[in-house]
């Protein structure tokens, strides 16, 4: 295929001289005459472990050349992939100048090429942007068939980024609504599809998880030192647990944290340290972001309930009876002090003989909540048009036989199969 990638920086020239390397017909594009120059010599404009030898292998092979003529670059080839930079301004927000420049650029060349055109774009950019660009510049061309847009974020490690490029950790792609692109496919190798905006945040999110992950870390560094433990060999020891600690297990977007153990132990340790007077931004923070988690999802059911309101499911973990320190029971017990008429329904916190006593006893903690559960949803359904869904504790057929075209329904914690139930459902981070 023949390409043309607009700037020759990092990410440009490692995908320049990796797409090369597998055949492909390269032509470089960057307003900066000094990178141009460097790649037409198959030298590399950066300093990268490797690079240097597959763009002189490149060059000297007839698969890459270098101009600063856009027009003749899209003119020569079947698709442009964009990887200009998109600095911070003053604000910290993104410049995008660059990307607009380039943008106005293609449009023209492309309206003289008038043939149907691949836009790829790797450059860095938040969530909507793409499609804004797309209605800016393309919007025409676009009604008209000649160029597709596909956005594919990279994830491109300085040090190691021409292995990355062939060995990606991640490839995400995004078109408009999602539907796959087989020449985008083609190029960047099979991946997941998602819309522009989702395939954009997840750059966002890899980004700001690793930036997490090293303040963490710094963090029970700085606090271990204090008290005189080697926080390299404490860190080890961590990340052994890859039941827990390195695993998908915490990493699902759904009710607040709560139980017997992460709110006390959050707590504790922030306390613990200030009186260490260590500075710990992000322990501080977690709790504040838990109560916000909270505070959103009252707001989500508050907004959408003029009725009533059943909870399924209040213990604070699915499949246990432990209400300790429960999102759920917070959930009911500010909706209820609001005056909402609440319904809830566990079957986990009724059972029989003394097991069952001990249970009830629990909720005999919350006696406003207590008064409002229900042994079966059936008895509530007409008292309430919105149920908020915490635990799967009922099936979804189930559910949906007792639901009528009043029923709303909010899903806390992800239930893919409560999504089958149409548009009456949603989610709280989705």
């Amino acid at each position: 295929m023949n390409i043309s990638i607009f700037g020759l920086g990092y990410v440009g020239a490692v995908t320049a001289a990796c797409l090369a390397k597998s055949g492909h017909v390269v032509v470089g594009v960057d307003a900066n005459d000094s990178k141009v120059a460097d790649i037409s010599r198959g030298m590399a404009p950066v300093v990268e472990p490797g690079l240097g030898e597959l763009l002189r292998d490149a060059v000297e092979g007839g698969r890459l050349s270098a101009t600063t003529d856009p027009a003749l670059a899209v003119a020569r080839t079947d698709a442009s992939i964009i990887c200009v930079g998109t600095p911070s301004l003053a604000c910290g927000g993104l410049d995008l100048s660059y990307v607009n420049a380039v943008c106005e650029q293609i449009r023209g060349a492309l309206a003289e090429k008038g043939s149907r055109h691949l836009l790829l774009f790797r450059s860095t950019v938040l969530p909507g942007t793409i499609r804004g660009l797309a209605g800016r510049w393309f919007s025409e061309l676009l009604r008209d068939g000649v160029v597709e847009i596909v956005f594919c974020p990279e994830f491109l490690r300085e040090g190691s980024a021409v292995r990355d490029f062939g060995d990606p950790a991640l490839t995400i792609l995004g078109s408009e609504d999602g539907t796959p692109n087989d020449l985008a496919d083609e190029l960047m190798g099979g991946a997941t599809w998602h819309r522009w905006e989702s395939a954009e945040l997840v750059k966002y999110a890899c980004n700001y998880w690793h930036a997490l992950k090293v303040s963490f870390a710094n963090e029970i560094g700085r606090l271990g030192k204090r008290i005189g433990i080697d926080s390299q060999v404490l860190m080890e020891d961590f990340l052994t647990d890859t039941k827990l600690n390195v695993s998908p297990y915490y990493m699902r977007p759904g009710a607040p944290f709560g139980g017997s153990c992460l709110p006390k132990d959050v707590s504790a340790l922030r306390a613990y340290a200030r009186q260490c007077e260590i500075d710990l931004p992000v322990l501080e923070s977690v709790m504040a972001t838990n109560e916000a988690h909270l505070e959103s999802l009252v707001r989500l059911v508050t907004g959408s309930t003029s009725k009533g309101v059943m909870i399924l499911g209040l213990a604070f973990k699915e499949g246990t009876d432990d209400l300790r320190g429960s999102p759920m029971v917070r959930l009911a017990e500010i909706l209820i002090q609001r005056g909402h008429p609440v319904r809830i329904f566990d079957p986990n916190l009724y059972g029989k003989d003394e097991e069952g006593g001990k249970r009830l006893g629990v909720l005999a903690q919350f006696p406003q909540i207590g008064e409002v559960m229900i042994h079966h949803p059936g008895d509530a359904m007409a008292e309430c048009d919105l149920i908020v869904v915490a635990h799967r504790n009922m099936e979804v057929g189930e559910l949906e036989s007792l639901m009528t075209a009043e029923h709303r329904v909010i899903d806390v914690n992800g239930w893919k199969a409560v999504r089958g139930l149409g548009a009456s459902v949603e989610g709280l981070c989705w």
